[in-house]
């Protein structure tokens, strides 16, 4: 994520629902993550600078798992009192700069709540720790694991004009395309991007009803082995359980994604979707009162393809968010030790020997 100000362009789906309206241009503000706004407070006995220590669980799965996580973890390695609470976007950014709590907001989508988001960053209330994900694209088109594997030369949406024929149904003369529901702004967005990458010729987009259609109409195709090329995003279970990988979607270029967004605006050329900033949001208390904190959450970048598998592990499973914590801790240690610091104590220790 720039740590300058960040133009982006509104995307069509959030980790758990989708956004109904058009695209919006807006600008997001930041601070870099490592500045402080006055002088730094002396560094309390207990690492997380209260006995009352509260993290946001907002109402969407990936969102809550990770409340859970970071609960977990800091409580076992700080020693802390560490409790969710339940949060939603724009009241907890709120609350963030009213009373200083919750004191954490793992998983904030920043360019969805420009406004409130700048306006909590303006009065010094709160600050984003680091990127809530690493690893992957928010928003592309994917295709299954089998299809890439049958096409090796296959990796991009630019090079779709060489392989429309894959996507064809019944040697078709025009290939498809699954995009997602008319009212879903990312359906604009795709129709745009098929002229934009030159393939208006070659294929077609399919409109699924629903959420419910659209998932259906990728798992059946790909119980049957079929090749399908949809849009989609993460984190999401389905990508896992699925075993969908994304293409190269090329640059970002704002002019052409800005017009992606307008109905009546045809792009002069491709662009990937535009970015999300999704963060881990931090009262500005936890950074001066609470570095080591600070800094255990500069480095919780959950990486995308993990969670599209905890996702995945949970529809299975059937389980809570708690659970779904449990088993990350006991399966991922490898991730979550690094966030705590203990890889780097592990290797100075090595050195000394």
């Amino acid at each position: 994520m720039s740590r300058s100000i960040v133009p982006f362009l509104v995307g069509c789906a959030l980790a758990f629902f989708p956004l109904a309206a058009a695209g919006q241009v807006q600008v997001l503000e930041t601070r870099p993550f490592g500045s402080t706004t006055g002088p730094r407070a002396a560094v309390p006995d207990k690492p997380c600078a209260s006995d009352d220590f509260t993290i946001a669980e907002m109402g969407w799965p990936s969102a809550a798992i990770l409340a859970h996580i970071h609960a977990r973890v800091i409580a076992a390695r700080f020693g802390c009192s560490v409790r969710t609470v339940p949060g939603d976007p724009e009241a907890t950014i709120s609350s963030m700069t009213t009373t200083r709590q919750p004191a954490v907001a793992p998983e904030i989508w920043a360019s969805r709540h420009a406004d409130i988001w700048n306006g909590a960053l303006r009065a010094q209330a709160l600050r984003a720790a680091g990127d809530t994900f690493s690893g992957g694209a928010l928003e592309a088109w994917f295709v299954p694991r089998y299809v890439l594997e049958n096409h090796p030369g296959l990796t991009a949406a630019s090079q779709l004009g060489d392989y429309w024929r894959v996507f064809a149904p019944n040697s078709a003369h025009r290939a498809q395309i699954v995009s997602c529901p008319a009212d879903w702004a990312c359906n604009l967005l795709t129709a745009k991007m098929i002229a934009a990458y030159g393939l208006s010729d070659r294929f077609n987009a399919v409109e699924p009803f629903d959420r419910f259609t659209l998932d259906r109409t990728i798992a059946d195709k790909v119980a049957q082995r079929e090749p399908v090329l949809t849009y989609y995003w993460q984190p999401n279970g389905l990508i896992s359980r699925l075993d969908l990988v994304a293409l190269d979607m090329g640059d970002f270029d704002l002019g052409n994604a800005q017009c992606m967004a307008i109905a009546d605006c045809m792009p002069f050329g491709a662009s990937r979707y535009a970015p999300d900033t999704v963060v881990i949001a931090l009262a500005e208390w936890v950074f001066v009162n609470a570095p080591e904190i600070a800094a255990y959450f500069g480095r919780a970048q959950m990486p995308l393809e993990e969670m599209n598998r905890l996702l995945a592990w949970q529809t299975e499973h059937e389980a809570s968010p708690e659970e779904v914590a449990t088993h990350f801790i006991l399966t991922r240690p490898q991730i979550w030790r690094h966030w705590t610091g203990m890889d780097a104590e592990t290797g100075a220790s090595r050195q000394a020997r």
